[in-house]
């Protein structure tokens, strides 16, 4: 499968990179985070436990999520927005973290791949778990502050409190039991800090003509 696997911590600037990659590459766009948050807000909505991996599990099964390039579609609604609020900032990397949930994200990440013979796929385990064998597989970081500074820039905020949330974050995606966040074996590390979106698609870019022409 022609996969580039695109993984790495909160605010190293996936998302981003990720949409150029697709475009220059021509292959299609899958962003997994926003499946996780799909299900995140519909526990919200519902009033479940995010702690209740059973409960979460079952939504995770059961609710309709979408992706688009541009809109994430939960149970045929636009939720591109509310996705991102600081409630379900709260409250993901808990829900990400039940098997039973990345289970189920997993296989709809599969499927898409099938039907899409390949993407541009960009989460925390794409590499690791899901798609081991991509063509090429990405660990995408930046600088704990770099990071914080670009989370404030989007959403707002104060920068300490952001930057303590990202540390939170990363904590508990890197320790959890089912496929905790580090990079991959044979992934290419690329640290965004001190560089251009262009300059970082460019070489994510090099680094698939090559091994895509063989």
């Amino acid at each position: 499968m022609r996969v580039i696997a695109i993984d790495g911590p909160a605010g190293a600037g996936k998302s981003t990179v990720a949409r150029q990659v697709s475009t220059a590459t021509g292959l299609r766009y899958l962003d997994t985070g926003a499946m996780y948050r799909c299900v995140a807000l519909e526990v919200q909505n519902s009033a479940t436990d995010p702690n209740d991996a059973d409960a979460v599990g079952k939504i995770a099964r059961e609710v309709s999520v979408v992706i688009e390039r541009d809109a994430a579609k939960l149970n045929g609604v636009d939720v591109s927005s509310e996705i991102r609020s600081s409630e379900i900032n709260a409250i993901v990397s808990v829900i990400a973290a039940h098997t039973p949930v990345r289970d189920a994200m997993r296989e709809q990440q599969r499927r898409w791949i099938q039907a899409q013979q390949g993407g541009v796929v960009e989460g925390r385990d794409i590499g690791t778990v899901v798609f081991p064998d991509a063509i090429l597989k990405v660990f995408l970081t930046a600088s704990p502050e770099v990071r914080a500074e670009r989370r404030v820039g989007q959403t707002g905020g104060d920068i300490k409190a952001v930057a303590a949330s990202i540390a939170e974050r990363d904590h508990l995606d890197s320790t959890r039991l089912d496929s905790p966040l580090r990079p991959s074996e044979g992934s290419v590390i690329v640290d965004s800090s001190n560089r251009t979106i262009e300059e970082v698609v460019a070489e994510i870019v090099s680094h698939f003509e090559r091994v895509d022409h063989g």
